[in-house]
C-alpha cells in the first residue's frame, strides 16, 4: 500500500512493529509487545508518567505491566496509534481485558467504544454470561460502571434455570445479585429459583455428588406446584457447599420466598445459618403486604407447559410461533403469575401477523390452551384489529394495526384490577368493562399460522 494517503493506515504499520519501536511492554501473560514511547506518552497521561518520570522506566527499554493482559494491550495500542479500533478486533475473549486496560490508562473514549461495540453487536447477546464472569474476576464492583450495567441488564432477563453450569461463575452471579438486589430493573427469575441456582452452582464447585444430591432435594417451583417427592439423602461435603454458597447469601432476598418453601425445602438442607432462616421468617411475619417473589420488575416468558399442542416456543421462551398446519387460534400464557400489588407492564412484538393477533391476560382456572383466549371467560385479550374479546363477546377499543412489527404493550394494574394497552406507541385508556379482574393473572397470547410473537420487558421510549 502506498504511504502518505491515510494517516490511520500509515500509523497502523507501527503497531507492535519492532522496527519503529524503542520500548517493550511485558504483559501479565509474559507476552512482549513493541511500542514507541513518545506516541504512548502523547496519547496517555498514565504512560507519560510511567515513561518520563526520571526513574529507571525513563531509561529502560522494557516496562512491566503485571495486571494487563496482552489481548487487552493490543486493543489499547491499536487505539493509541490510530484513534480507532476495528469492530472485528473486539471479541468475547478480549473485550473485558481491553476494557480493563482502557480504564487503567484512562482512555475514556476507548471504554465507551468497547461498551458500544459489545452492545451493538452479537457479543452481548451470545456471550453476556461469559463476559460478566470475566468482568467479575478482573474489575472491581462499582454500580456506576456502564459496561457492567450493560451486562447485568442482559443477564438479568435470562431465567437462571436456563443457564448451563459453567457459563456463569460464582463471582459473576455475585455481581448479578448484588447489583439487582432491591433495584427496579427487569428480572426474570423468582427468588426461590435464585437461591436454588446459587446452591446448585456452589455444590457444582465442590463435587458432582454434592450437586446431584442438591438437585434431588431442591425441586423447581413448577415441581413444587406439582407436589413432586424429593429425596432426603445427606449432602456430600455439606460444609464445603456452605462455604462456597456463603458469599452469595447476603444478596438473596429470602423474604420473597414463601415460608412453606423455606420450611420444607431450604431449612432442612442445613447449608445456611439459623440466623438467616430466623430473619427470613421474621421479615415475612412483619411484612404487612404481599411482596412479589421476584426482585425488580418481573418479566415473563412463554411457558412450554401452558400452551396449545401445535405452538412452538424458542429462544429461551421469548418467542412463540404457530407452524404450518396450525390453522385455528391456540393460546400460550406467561410463566410467572402476577398476583401482587403493583403495575405490571410487558411488550409483545408481532414479528409475523396471522390474520389477527390477540394479546392480553388470562387466569389459569378452567383455561383451555387449545382454544382462542377471547372465547373463554378467563381470557381478556386485545386483537391487532383493535377489538377487545372476552367470553366470546367483543367491542371496539382502538384503530386496527394488523401488520408485521406491531408492538402491543400491556399495562396491568393489580391494585385496581384493571388493564390498558399501548399500540405502536399510542396509549389508550383502561378497558372500562375489565374493572374487576381476578387476583392472579398471566400474560396470554392467541395465534395461528403463520403467527410469531416475541415477549419482552416493556421498553419505554
Amino acid at each position: 500500500m502506498t504511504r502518505g494517503y491515510s494517516l490511520e493506515n500509515d500509523l497502523r504499520l507501527l503497531i507492535n512493529n519492532p522496527k519503529y519501536s524503542d520500548v517493550e511492554i511485558l504483559c501479565e501473560d509474559e507476552k512482549k509487545l513493541n511500542a514507541c514511547r513518545a506516541i504512548l506518552a502523547a496519547r496517555s497521561e498514565v504512560f507519560d508518567r510511567l515513561l518520563y518520570n526520571g526513574m529507571k522506566e525513563s531509561y529502560n527499554n522494557q516496562i512491566s505491566l503485571p495486571k494487563i493482559n496482552s489481548a487487552g494491550m493490543e486493543i489499547v495500542l491499536e487505539y493509541i496509534y490510530t484513534g480507532s479500533v476495528k469492530e472485528e478486533s473486539l471479541t468475547n475473549y478480549n473485550a473485558i481485558e481491553a476494557f480493563y486496560a482502557a480504564d487503567f490508562f484512562q482512555l475514556s473514549d476507548l471504554k465507551n467504544y468497547i461498551t458500544k461495540t459489545v452492545k451493538n453487536t452479537s457479543l452481548v447477546k451470545n456471550y453476556s454470561l461469559e463476559l460478566l464472569s470475566k468482568f467479575s474476576e478482573k474489575i472491581p464492583l462499582t454500580e456506576d460502571n456502564i459496561f457492567l450495567n450493560l451486562l447485568i441488564e442482559e443477564v438479568a432477563i435470562i431465567p437462571l434455570n436456563n443457564i448451563e453450569f459453567g457459563r456463569l461463575s460464582i463471582s459473576g452471579l455475585k455481581y448479578l445479585l448484588s447489583i439487582t438486589l432491591e433495584k427496579e430493573i427487569p428480572f426474570a427469575t423468582q427468588e426461590y429459583e435464585v437461591f436454588r441456582y446459587s446452591a446448585l452452582l456452589a455444590a457444582k464447585q465442590v463435587s458432582n455428588d454434592a450437586y446431584r444430591t442438591l438437585l434431588e432435594r431442591l425441586p423447581t417451583l413448577k415441581q413444587i406446584e406439582n407436589s413432586i417427592t424429593v429425596g432426603s439423602k445427606i449432602i456430600t461435603d455439606r460444609q464445603k457447599v456452605t462455604k462456597e454458597l456463603e458469599p452469595l447469601l447476603k444478596f438473596i432476598d429470602f423474604k420473597r420466598i414463601k415460608p412453606h418453601i423455606i420450611a420444607d425445602f431450604i431449612e432442612p438442607l442445613e447449608i445456611i445459618s439459623t440466623e438467616i432462616i430466623f430473619n427470613a421468617y421474621r421479615n415475612i411475619a412483619l411484612n404487612k403486604l404481599n411482596i412479589c417473589d421476584i426482585r425488580g420488575k418481573p418479566i415473563n416468558f412463554w411457558d412450554e407447559t401452558a400452551c396449545g399442542s401445535n405452538l412452538i416456543i424458542e429462544d429461551n421462551g421469548k418467542i412463540v410461533y404457530a407452524p404450518d398446519g396450525c390453522n385455528s387460534h391456540q393460546s400460550v400464557r406467561g410463566k410467572i403469575a402476577l398476583e401482587d400489588n403493583g403495575i405490571f407492564e410487558w411488550d409483545v412484538i408481532i414479528e409475523k401477523e396471522c390474520g389477527n393477533a390477540w394479546i392480553g391476560v388470562c387466569a389459569s382456572e378452567n383455561f383451555n390452551y387449545e382454544k382462542h383466549a377471547g372465547l373463554q371467560p378467563t381470557g381478556w385479550v386485545l386483537g391487532a384489529n383493535g377489538n377487545l374479546f372476552n367470553s366470546g363477546n367483543w367491542s371496539n377499543y382502538c384503530p386496527s394495526s394488523n401488520k408485521d412489527g406491531t408492538k402491543i404493550t400491556v399495562h396491568l394494574d393489580m391494585n385496581k384490577r384493571t388493564c390498558s394497552f399501548t399500540v405502536n406507541g399510542t396509549k389508550y385508556p383502561k378497558v372500562p368493562t375489565w374493572n374487576n379482574l381476578p387476583s392472579i393473572l398471566y400474560p396470554v397470547a392467541s395465534l395461528k399460522y403463520p403467527g410469531r410473537f416475541r415477549i419482552q420487558p416493556h421498553q419505554k421510549n
